[in-house]
C-alpha cells in the first residue's frame, strides 16, 4: 500500500473512532497514534531514512502537543501539571533522538507512554 493511500485510510478510520469518542477515548485514541508513529521513527531511524525520520519525529510532536493541550489545567492540578512536563520532557527526548540517530531515547519514549496508556485503559474501564 503506498503512503497517499494509507494515511487517507487512516485519516477515514480515525473520523470514524473519533465520532463518538468519550474524552478518555479521545486520549487512547491519541496515544495509540503516538505509540504507532514512535514505531515508525523509530524503524526510519535505524534505517538511517534521515526525511522521513525527520517527518515521523514531527507528527509525535504534534501528538504529544495535542495531548498537552487537551490537558485541564484549571481543574487538573498537579496531576495535569506533571501531565504537561511529562510531554514535554517526551517532546524534547524525541528532537535528541533525531539528532543523534539513536532509537534507544524512542524506546524509552515508549515505555513512558505505554505506562500512561495502561492508566487511561484503566480509568477507561472502571468508569467507562
Amino acid at each position: 500500500m503506498n503512503q497517499e493511500a494509507y494515511l487517507s485510510y487512516q485519516t477515514v478510520d480515525i473520523s470514524s473512532q473519533t465520532a463518538q469518542a468519550s474524552p478518555v477515548q479521545l486520549v487512547l485514541i491519541l496515544t495509540d497514534g503516538l505509540l504507532a508513529e514512535l514505531a515508525r521513527a523509530r524503524a526510519h531511524i535505524v534505517a538511517k531514512r534521515y526525511e522521513l525520520k525527520a517527518r515521523s519525529l514531527d507528527r509525535c510532536v504534534d501528538l504529544l502537543n495535542g495531548l498537552s493541550s487537551a490537558l485541564d489545567f484549571d481543574n487538573g492540578g498537579e496531576l495535569v501539571e506533571n501531565l504537561a512536563r511529562l510531554y514535554d520532557y517526551c517532546a524534547h527526548r524525541l528532537q535528541v533522538a533525531g539528532f543523534r540517530m539513536d532509537p534507544s531515547i524512542v524506546d524509552e519514549i515508549v515505555g513512558l507512554i505505554t505506562t500512561l496508556r495502561k492508566g487511561w485503559q484503566g480509568m477507561l474501564e472502571r468508569h467507562g
